[in-house]
């Protein structure tokens, strides 16, 4: 039996709250549930799916280089207001060597000003935003569709 390919799925900072934060903005579906409907897409897949949620900074990028060393194919990340402002989840990102896919549950250009510009897309191989959960289903196709490495 093949061994499965390991995917990093990483939340930032609030997105534990999701189901009860705005859910105007973000929904109604809670980060448990986003996690164990990301988990069954990416078993379809033959890959093996790693989640966390923090919102401390360090936490993040103590988790990139975790799954970086233990062999990931692929990250899906969902910086929340990090997204903005940190360079340090940019250059764990792009240090990791992982290709990496960033999305975002409601359309961030369609929103505040300061949500317009990602500090972390431009090291990414994509961002898909406003497709709420099924943007992580786009995610795990494409990352799971790159030849291993």
């Amino acid at each position: 039996m093949p061994v499965p390919r390991i995917l990093g799925l990483l939340h930032g900072p609030n997105l534990g709250r999701l189901g009860r934060r705005e859910p105007a903005v973000y929904g109604t579906t809670t980060l448990a549930e986003i996690e164990d409907t990301v988990r069954g897409w990416a078993a379809e897949v033959g890959c093996e799916l790693r989640c966390d949620q923090s919102n401390c900074e360090g936490a993040l990028l103590d988790r990139i280089e975790e799954w970086t060393d233990a062999g990931a194919a692929g990250l899906i990340v969902n910086p929340g207001g990090l997204t903005h402002t940190s360079v340090a989840l940019r250059d764990a990102l792009a240090g990791s060597g992982l290709p990496v896919v960033e999305v975002h549950l409601s359309h961030t250009p369609a929103r505040e000003e300061f949500r317009h510009r990602s500090l972390t897309a431009p090291v990414c191989r994509g961002m898909i935003t406003g497709l709420g959960v099924e943007g992580y289903r786009a995610a795990v196709r494409y990352l799971a569709a790159l030849p291993a490495n």
